[in-house]
């Protein structure tokens, strides 16, 4: 179980076995919702159920309800994660169930079909052998669907077991009465094939290849279609087999190989040549290249070093590296980015919700249609045998399967696929909202630029304070700070003080878009954006000449005086050119927001090319531009990696954070680009449009199928057993349909009319 609190209230995961349609997640969501403040969402293809209740309300009580309703609930347990001793788990279990199921329903019905649709090769007495292979068939191998048909009758609902049920008992009964007391057990009898139910003539057909083929390709439908849908979860399995199970701890001078469980925070463990960082840390000792391709996507190896991250999953190419552990556990990142594939891929899109209404009403409709049909047939005099045999073909052809997974499969590989690729997508309200998102505002520092910046001139007022200790204490002040900007002064003003500590800072304030303050040495230090309106002449020239090279100028202030001003540089990322080219020809308008000075926003505007340009911008103020673009009508993405991004992200149409960023830009978003590329986002906007158009196809896929099919069954056009070949492959071609979604790639090339990337330069 796991559990979030929200006020007074809980979402729960349950694991629900034995749903088999889309009618069955309406009854599941509808049970659950019944209950005092609950809601529910029930997802068919990943088998879960998301239910949202008071914090009071325990898991048994959910539990009680769903059973209730007859179907089995265990306690969930990630498909994607196997047992630490490498036994299969209870979804393994079932699926060799179903395997061996599936294969002695094979070798029994195999016979029968043969001899039912080739009459060359019938022999004498041969609808007895017939009967003795279907027995089995119709009993054993379909007890799946009586099972939970029965099940479904004692709780006065029917599902599509119901359905494939009654086809099967129906084609058994009508064979047996035919065998026994309707002539087709005479000695020497021959039964011609046909397509097309037909009437009899003088002596009743029996029609066990129906008995048996409904079973058999229903099971090898679902067979299939349980593979496939494995396949869509495939990107949330490799994610966790890349947590580590074992890792080699140095303790003492003394290397131990200890359970991951072991390993605590700031304990130095051993990452050598070919081997994954076993969780989330930063390199304490020598060199090498990391491969985070499978983690974030990143396509080439990063160079680290003494004091770089290191990301758990990654592979060290090169040489030995000692790494001092920052997380573990739940907090690594792999393990983040794991919860939210598995949080996106429990989502329904909109366009679900009409499928699910209909699936509500889908099964007791086809049964009244079945019912009509015999009863149709039969009133009109037709053949007692053609009736039933139109009857089961209702029954059997109708597949409300399809429109249950139209939406989740199609979700699953959507979002592991985003994941391979770097971007993490928190469901289908996220994939809708990037479809339809035609304008994004941009953050500059961590965003469009690197965010790796460097201190450059320190030019210092005059007095009593030096250039050391102005950088001492502002690298104090900074050192708690979140920002790219105050990582560059402290680590400058750790270098310069020949990596001494700094000194300790109390009453430690951050105002985001404005700068930071506190105490430090009895002195109240701030720093902060520059006003050249108050600043002594050498200053206010310091701050003219960072704006002409296109720095950053960052005023420090102690004791309320102005006391210096520091230059920083910074790189735009080689990326966000071909980003802002990329999503122009998206037909989406790239828009600027920067709390930095104006003359260096401009210069990075024109320098990517992007028109509307807004700077000096405080947290609120990007608020109310958001606002303002929303109220023309626009849909708006915000992008942004910092707290002071966090307003705007949470104000947006949709929020994507830079996976790099800050927790609350990350917690506020509705996508974050792990692989801390903005190019990323370019790919994120076609992933979701081509995969809302897989859900559309297989939505319509899956009504029309039953929109045709059923008419031609209830006018006779539709044998039982080609009813079942039908039904079956609707769900395993809709499955089929979503899994090309793995095999999605981003364009490689900028295409025709785009600029080649220019020289990354040095640009605040």
């Amino acid at each position: 179980m796991t559990a979030e609190t929200a006020d007074t209230r809980v979402v729960t995961d349950l694991v629900v076995d034995g749903m088999t349609c889309a009618a069955c997640v309406r009854r599941v969501e509808r049970k659950l919702g019944r209950l005092e403040a609950v809601t529910a969402e029930v997802n068919l293809a990943t088998g879960r159920a998301r239910v949202s209740h008071p914090a009071g309300m325990t898991t048994g009580e959910l539990t009680a309800v769903v059973e209730a309703a007859g179907y089995r609930v265990r306690q969930v347990a990630p498909e994607a994660q196997e047992r630490p001793d490498g036994r299969a788990g209870p979804a393994a279990h079932d699926t060799r169930q179903e395997r061996e199921r599936l294969l002695v329903t094979a070798a029994l019905s195999l016979p029968v079909l043969v001899l039912s649709m080739a009459p060359p090769l019938q022999f004498d007495n041969w609808q007895w052998l017939c009967f003795m292979l279907a027995a089995p068939v119709a009993t054993w191998g379909a007890w799946p669907f009586h099972r939970r048909a029965l099940s479904g009758i004692r709780h006065a609902t029917a599902t599509m077991d119901t359905l494939v049920s009654l086809g099967v008992v129906a084609s058994f009964c009508w064979s047996s009465y035919a065998l026994f007391l309707g002539g087709a057990g005479a000695v020497g009898m021959r039964m011609p094939f046909s397509l097309v139910p037909s009437a009899s003539d003088g002596m009743a057909h029996v029609y066990l290849e129906a008995a048996v083929g409904v079973p058999l390709f229903v099971l090898l439908g679902r067979y299939l279609e349980g593979r496939a849908r494995r396949g869509t979860g495939a990107a949330l399995r490799s994610l966790a087999r890349l947590a580590a199970k074992v890792v080699t701890v140095r303790r003492g001078g003394v290397d131990e190989l200890v359970p991951i469980e072991r390993l605590m925070v700031g304990e130095v463990f051993l990452v050598r040549p070919g081997e994954r960082a076993a969780t989330d840390g930063e390199v304490a000792e020598g060199s090498s290249a990391v491969d985070l391709s499978l983690v974030t996507g990143e396509s080439e190896p990063v160079e680290v070093g003494p004091g770089s991250p290191v990301t758990g999953g990654s592979v060290n190419v090169g040489g030995l590296l000692l790494v001092r552990a920052t997380a573990v556990g739940r907090d690594t990142q792999l393990a983040r980015i794991t919860q939210l594939v598995m949080e996106a891929q429990a989502g329904k899109a909109r366009a679900q919700g009409l499928a699910d209404t209909v699936a509500g009403l889908f099964v007791p409709v086809v049964l009244a249609l079945a019912a009509t049909t015999l009863g149709f047939w039969l009133g009109a005099g037709a053949d007692a045998q053609a009736a039933v045999t139109a009857g089961v073909a209702v029954l059997v052809v109708a597949c409300p399967c399809a429109l249950g997974l139209a939406t989740p499969t199609a979700l699953m590989a959507a979002t592991g696929r985003g994941a391979q690729l770097g971007v993490l997508v928190r469901g289908a309200h996220a994939l809708e909202g990037l479809q339809h998102v035609d304008t994004v505002v941009l953050d500059k520092t961590g965003t469009l630029t690197s965010g790796h910046m460097s201190v450059g001139r320190v030019t210092v007022a005059g007095g009593e304070l030096t250039e050391p200790d102005v950088l001492r204490l502002a690298g104090a002040v900074e050192h708690g700070s979140e920002h790219p900007l105050g990582r560059a002064l402290s680590l400058h003003a750790r270098r310069a003080a020949a990596d001494e500590a700094l000194p300790h800072v109390t009453a430690f304030r951050s105002i985001a878009g404005h700068g930071v303050s506190g105490t430090v040495e009895g002195h109240e230090v701030e720093v902060v954006a520059p006003d050249s309106s108050d600043l002594p002449p050498v200053l206010a020239a310091a701050c003219r000449r960072a704006d002409e090279r296109a720095r950053t100028a960052v005023l420090v202030r102690v004791d309320g005086t102005p006391t210096a001003v520091v230059e920083v540089s910074d790189l735009v990322r080689p990326g966000s050119y071909r980003a802002v080219d990329r999503l122009r020809r998206l037909g989406i308008r790239p828009v600027l927001a920067t709390g930095d000075r104006a003359a260096v926003a401009r210069v990075v505007a024109e320098d990517l090319g992007i028109a509307e340009v807004h700077s000096r911008c405080t947290p609120g103020e990007k608020v109310e531009l958001v606002r303002r673009l929303r109220a023309e009508g626009r849909r708006v993405a915000v992008v942004g990696d910092g707290v002071n991004d966090a307003a705007a992200l949470a104000c947006a149409d949709l929020g994507i954070a830079v996976g790099t960023g800050a927790d609350a830009a990350i917690g506020a978003s509705d996508v974050t680009l792990v692989r801390n590329d903005v190019e990323a986002l370019a790919d994120a906007v076609r992933l979701a449009r081509h995969t809302l158009r897989t859900i559309r196809t297989n939505l319509v896929w899956a009504f029309g199928y039953n929109v045709v099919t059923m008419p031609l069954a209830m006018v006779g056009l539709l044998n039982p057993m080609v009813a079942a070949v039908a039904m079956s492959l609707s769900s395993v071609l809709v499955v089929v349909n979503s899994l090309r979604l793995r095999s999605w790639r981003p364009s490689t090339h900028p295409g025709p009319g785009v600029r080649a990337t220019p020289r990354p330069r040095s640009i605040a």
